[in-house]
């Protein structure tokens, strides 16, 4: 079993990394993909724990105090990768609602505890995420919005986890003429 205050450890290092990384903005998506089973060193889905759910979860919730961002937590493939997040965010984001709570063996144990920690929890089946945190191979990429870039860190494991963390950005659109940067407010378009 992994060393609980090692674990918070290594997840408050991992905070502080994305913080200076600066790209998350108050009100942002944010999809939190995490076994908690991979941070045991087990594999996937085999030996959840609440107890790591716990810890994750306070350093989550720390990342959102500090960022304003809005944790998302994807459920494992038992409820088809499902979402769960706070009813006020999917009323505000025009998602719908689908029936189901997540327990440690069909949910998983971060979306189970999650689950319990919420004022007004609520599933949906998909969302457009500005970024995200996954945490086990969780493959969190189908909750995110079209283009996903990689956040390089370097701190690559929690627990036995391994950890990925990517932002998104929006789509470079037009031709060899296109101009990605902003232009002075004295320059027109003939």
């Amino acid at each position: 079993m992994v060393d609980v205050r090692t674990l918070e450890d290594e997840a408050l290092h991992l905070l502080d990394e994305i913080k200076k990384a600066s790209f998350l903005k108050e009100g942002d998506l944010f999809v939190v993909g995490c076994s908690t089973s991979e941070v045991a060193g087990s594999r996937i889905g085999t030996s959840g724990s609440e107890e790591i759910a716990k810890v994750m979860y306070a350093v989550l919730n720390k990342l959102k105090e500090d960022t304003g961002i809005e944790p998302i937590f994807q459920c494992c493939e038992h409820l088809n990768r499902a979402l769960l997040m706070e009813r006020h965010m999917m009323k505000q984001q025009g998602y719908e609602e689908v029936s189901a709570v997540p327990v440690p063996k069909a949910g998983g144990s971060m979306a189970s505890y999650a689950y319990k920690q919420l004022q007004d929890p609520v599933l949906v089946e998909s969302v457009k995420g500005d970024a995200g945190i996954d945490i086990g191979d969780t493959l969190i990429g189908m909750h995110l919005k079209q283009v996903a870039v990689p956040v390089r860190i370097s701190q690559r494991h929690i627990g036995s986890a391994h950890v990925n963390i990517a932002r998104t950005r929006p789509r470079l659109i037009g031709g060899e003429r296109a101009s990605y940067e902003k232009p002075s407010q004295d320059v027109a378009c003939d």
